[in-house]
């Protein structure tokens, strides 16, 4: 880089001379600078809509067969006594159901231990502490272990949790409490041994007052279903596809009614048009979007004499109107609309989703940029056909078979024409996308070439300006130092 001089010997002001040469080449820069901001804007707003198009797409996979539709559900007459999860295999019917009883976890409620003299008792406390004299043994499911006078409360609660319990001692309580660690009659446990130890521990059964001990066992839970008899450790029961839990034991039989879940279907095609609606609103809103003539992305220059709300405003406008009338937001919008207004063969007859109650609004009807919304009839949450009749949901429950059978096909060729329009393109688009990608990024790299390139050629052409002042003010310093000297001569 040249030396910069200022205009010392000449006067002049260098540095704003020099910037109005260099002016027009450096509008150059900032003519590509804002070019390719304006493409990144583009790919941003693309990358957001794609995002939203792959989401619809894979809704529509989920709806092709006809398997998302024969969902199921179950009403349990009396649901304080049992719940009911559905799942694929469950049959239409009607079935009636008694819970016999519940599965407990095996519990030992200890008695309360006495330290002998007097005291409160601790895990630490041993057995001759609390009254037992000698030896003696403790058996553990069928297991015996010997203790001693020496033995702790603690080492007995060991012995129990190496056996597969829980077991804690409560000092407040003064007890020890023990339980299995699951439900069910093969998870019951048998405390035995020595009296003078169980008596000494609380956990004899045949003891008195509040030394004696309190024992559930564990048990299966069972139900009477269908006159059948089934029995499970936990409380659920899965029979045929469907998933029971008791929750009470009664004598009352409870009916259990399974069916078609008309409502799960109605807001499956309920939630897909709302998903429609969404991306279609928003493609033409972008396609539609008014001119942003005389906009450009701004250089920080620019924004240096803008308040915030301005330069948020501005930049608000350019991004609105980037895809306004783009070619490709055409054609995947058109072909989204093509298929949603076309026939399809159900049993020989042609039908479109005006026959299920499901169409746009008359073009004056409509807002701007919804008029290829589709509105269900009967629709509680949509006011402008909440008061018309309910076509869908009457067909759903009359005829579920042609509803499922157009609503699979027309899926199916949504996910088609998709997955045909977002296929990979070498060089142009990567697979799942539904705008040309790879080029987008490949003329955003062109950019930042050519921005380089014009940077590099602004700065050498301000050194060649800068470089000739220098030699101008040497020259000048020059000839006033001769000029001086001769003055010095003459005596000047």
């Amino acid at each position: 880089m040249a030396m910069r001089l200022t205009g010392m010997y000449s006067g002049l002001d260098t540095d704003t001379i020099i910037q109005e040469l260099v002016a027009a080449k450096r509008t150059k820069v900032d003519d590509k600078t804002k070019e390719q901001k304006k493409l990144k804007i583009k790919q941003d707003t693309w990358s957001e809509l794609n995002k939203k198009l792959k989401s619809l797409q894979s809704r529509v996979a989920g709806m092709r067969l006809s398997d998302a539709y024969t969902k199921r559900t179950t009403k349990v007459s009396n649901s304080s006594i049992a719940s009911v999860i559905t799942g694929d295999g469950a049959m239409n019917g009607v079935q009636q159901l008694r819970v016999e009883q519940l599965a407990k976890i095996g519990y030992m409620t200890g008695g309360k231990v006495s330290k002998t003299g007097g005291g409160t008792a601790n895990a630490l406390s041993t057995l001759k502490d609390l009254g037992l004299s000698g030896d003696g043994t403790l058996k553990i499911n069928g297991k015996d272990i010997t203790v001693g006078e020496g033995t702790s409360v603690s080492d007995v609660l060991n012995e129990l949790k190496k056996a597969g319990l829980n077991a804690n001692f409560d000092e407040n309580q003064q007890r020890i409490f023990i339980s299995s660690k699951d439900y069910g009659a093969d998870n019951n446990f048998t405390i035995e041994g020595d009296a003078p130890v169980l008596d000494a521990l609380g956990l004899n059964v045949a003891g008195t007052g509040d030394a004696k001990a309190v024992k559930v066992d564990g048990q299966d839970a069972k139900i009477i279903l269908n006159g059948a008899t089934f029995t499970s450790k936990n409380n659920v029961f899965d029979i045929n596809g469907l998933t029971i839990t008791a929750l009470t034991e009664s004598s009352e039989t409870v009916t259990l009614t399974t069916e078609m879940d008309t409502d799960g279907i109605y807001d499956m095609i309920k939630g897909f048009l709302k998903q429609y609606n969404e991306v279609m609103n928003e493609m033409d809103k972008l396609y539609n979007a008014s001119s942003a003539k005389g906009y450009e992305p701004l250089t920080n220059d620019e924004k240096m004499s803008m308040s915030d709300s301005e330069i948020e405003e501005w930049e608000k406008k350019i991004k609105d109107s980037i895809l306004r009338k783009d070619e490709n937001l055409s054609t995947v919008s058109s072909s989204l609309r093509e298929i949603m207004s076309g026939g399809i063969s159900v049993g020989g007859k042609t039908m479109y989703l005006f026959d299920f109650g499901i169409d746009t609004l008359g073009y004056f009807d409509a807002e701007e940029n919804e008029r290829n919304m589709y509105h269900i009839d009967g629709d509680a949450d949509d006011a402008e056909t909440s008061g018309k009749a309910d076509k869908l949901r009457g067909m759903i429950a009359s005829d579920p078979d042609t509803v499922i059978n157009f609503f699979s096909q027309l899926s199916q060729q949504l996910y088609g024409k998709m997955f045909d329009m977002s296929k990979s393109v070498n060089g142009y688009r990567s697979y799942g996308n539904f705008y040309d990608d790879k080029k987008m990024q490949s003329d955003y790299d062109d950019y930042t070439s050519k921005i380089k390139d014009l940077e590099d050629k602004l700065t050498a052409y301000e050194d060649k300006w800068y470089a000739k002042f220098s030699k101008m003010e040497t020259a000048m310093a020059k000839m006033q130092s001769s000029q001086n000297a001769l003055a010095g001569l003459l005596g000047g």
